[in-house]
């Protein structure tokens, strides 16, 4: 049969081994119909002999796996990298994948110019699907993968009109039920520390706020409400600012459990106590919540669910091809803390 050349082997040399063309390696390798079973084995054997790998890329184009996903971060603002948030995301879409054999690989798309090279980089098959986090209103990357054929599903949405496959949270649900509850506590002057508004979680959070002070009959007046942008110090400045228009105020909704930290901060420089003159609610449920002074208040979003059923979702995209957009909504829970 001859030596075997140093380096890795060769399609050609296990064709020449098998005594076989090189068209039929390749359709046993990518398990293709019209191979005779005893052919298949001489191929296979063939490959075990030489220790033969298939390259990934040239089975991508064949129509194969490339048994990885990618997790694509959109987000400009690079502090916003250092939130829990991301984090644990990540952790749950890896918990997700375990049993799959699908690598994860994380890529950063911040630009026009980005995201066409990453199209470019999925279209060529180095990646089976696409995992998309943290995308801003008006993103055409989404719609870009879509026309593209790429399989799909994004965390959280860009509007109300979102087509492509999500998976979000109950944003409006979980903020009106953290006004409810302050308003059972007897809380009259309620603000609110929003997210970026450019992201839909964030309105919807606010949409919650508004529309649970309006079922109370109380006016949800727009000085009230201060934009973050998820950071523990624009909760702090956020906090500040709104301490000052409204000295009042007894109740605060936070979009995030880190900006209200922030403001957990802001109140004590102000000299206010938690809760006796202020209650503080956040919003996510980190480890976070449990450690700030005193404990937070908080809407629980459901993260590991978030990511197995994202992970749920782009493998029934990835199996079954064109299939019709889905869009799943998780429900939140409110987590009554010392805060309150």
């Amino acid at each position: 049969m001859g030596r075997r050349r140093p380096g890795a082997p060769t399609l050609e040399e296990v064709a020449a081994r098998a005594r076989v063309g090189r068209g039929t390696v390749s359709r046993v390798i990518n398990n293709a119909a019209g191979v005779k079973e005893s052919t298949r084995r001489t191929v296979q054997r063939a490959i075990e002999e030489l220790g033969y790998v298939p390259n990934l890329a040239a089975r991508s184009l064949a129509g194969r796996r490339a048994d990885a996903v990618a997790l694509v971060m959109t987000e400009p603002d690079w502090r916003q990298f250092a939130e829990p948030f991301f984090s644990e995301i990540v952790s749950s879409l890896g918990d997700a994948l375990t049993d799959t054999g699908i690598q994860l690989l994380l890529t950063l798309v911040r630009s026009d110019a980005e995201r066409q090279r990453f199209l470019e980089y999925a279209r060529g098959g180095r990646v089976d699907g696409v995992l998309l986090m943290s995308v801003h209103a008006g993103d055409p990357l989404p719609d870009m993968l879509a026309e593209a054929r790429m399989p799909t599903v994004l965390l959280g949405r860009r509007s109300g009109d979102e087509y492509v496959s999500y998976v979000d949270a109950d944003n409006i649900g979980g903020a009106r039920s953290a006004v409810a509850h302050l308003l059972q506590r007897g809380r009259r002057v309620i603000a609110t520390i929003t997210g970026p508004l450019d992201l839909y979680a964030a309105q919807c959070r606010l949409r919650g706020y508004q529309e649970a002070l309006a079922s109370a009959g109380l006016e949800g007046e727009q000085t009230r409400v201060a934009e973050s942008d998820f950071t523990a110090e624009s909760g702090r400045r956020a906090m500040a600012e709104l301490i000052e228009r409204h000295p009042d105020i007894d109740g605060v909704v936070a979009a995030s459990d880190t900006t209200a930290a922030g403001a957990l901060e802001a109140l004590r420089a102000a000299g206010r106590r938690v809760p006796e003159d202020v209650a503080v609610i956040g919003f996510d449920d980190f480890p976070l919540a449990q450690r700030t002074e005193p404990r937070l208040t908080t809407v629980r979003q459901p993260i590991e669910e978030i990511g197995r059923a994202m992970v749920r979702l782009l493998l029934e995209e990835m199996e079954e091809g064109a299939v019709a957009w889905r869009h799943v909504i998780l429900r939140t829970e409110l987590v009554v803390r010392d805060s309150t």
